[in-house]
């Protein structure tokens, strides 16, 4: 198949068009945009496009970019539900767009997936450091990727695994329904899979979970996630808490526990 010429686009929007099975018809225009689009990133949209096909046919509205600034515009102007980015891009590489999506307010909990064939251990720390909540290396099945994106949604759902709204420690507030933590009175900025690792710990208050527990219930279908996933994330939601961090507490050869005073409600 012939590669698709992308520089005709606006570098404000590139999308994907209707599916030409026939079989589904085509999303309300109230739903193509904002909160119902994935946004996926990389220098040849080729690699992607079958990825986007599927999600479409899933019910989601499809952007592309191929390069980081246009990758950027794209998500400022409609705050996708989640990226997937190629690490290796034009302008602004995966690592930088990640990085500024992580720092700006309307993107700082949007799941993120970066993707390259750069797959070593050190690529793939850099990309968790710096707040990505998965990282797949390339060449990558349609199938795995979509299941990956699948179970992010699925779990930066409103709602999600709660069962209590709103978690109360002192010094500490986690609102499971608007998925926001506050320390103090000040919101903390987490990203998804740090929100549900947070969550899974402090719902269990004093119990200590064993990595292999948070990796299946947090990490779930993400094989490449390890012990060091782990540590990475948990180091990351300790600075990210500030004064709070104390209560994520490391016990050794074990895993790690949530220790937190709980806090009345105010009525």
């Amino acid at each position: 198949m012939p590669g698709r010429d992308f520089a005709h686009f606006s570098p404000a929007l590139v999308s994907l068009g209707e599916p030409d099975q026939g079989r589904r018809p085509a999303a309300p225009k109230a739903a193509r945009r904002g909160s119902s689009s994935i946004l996926l990133v990389d220098q040849d949209p080729d690699q992607l496009f079958p990825v986007g096909q599927h999600l479409q046919q899933l019910g989601y509205a499809i952007e592309y970019a191929n390069d980081g600034e246009r990758a950027l515009a794209i998500a400022r102007q409609w705050t996708p539900l989640l990226v997937v980015l190629d690490k290796i891009l034009p302008k602004l590489d995966g690592f930088e767009v990640c990085r500024i999506l992580r720092r700006e307010s309307p993107t700082t909990a949007t799941p993120i997936i970066i993707a390259s064939i750069d797959a070593d251990e050190t690529d793939r720390v850099i990309g968790l450091e710096l707040g990505a909540d998965d990282y797949l290396a390339k060449p990558f099945s349609t199938r795995e990727m979509v299941l990956r994106i699948r179970n992010l949604l699925a779990h930066n759902a409103v709602g999600g695994i709660s069962v209590e709204p709103c978690l109360r420690f002192d010094g500490l507030t986690i609102d499971v329904a608007r998925h926001v933590v506050l320390i103090g009175d000040q919101p903390a900025e987490l990203t998804a899979t740090e929100f549900r690792l947070l969550e899974l710990l402090a719902r269990r208050n004093d119990f200590v979970h064993r990595r292999g527990e948070l990796l299946e219930h947090v990490w779930k279908a993400q094989s490449n996630a390890d012990d060091r996933t782990i540590d990475t994330h948990v180091r990351r939601l300790r600075q990210k808490l500030g004064t709070a961090g104390h209560m994520l507490e490391t016990v050794r050869g074990y895993g790690y526990r949530f220790k937190g005073r709980i806090a009345h409600a105010h009525t």
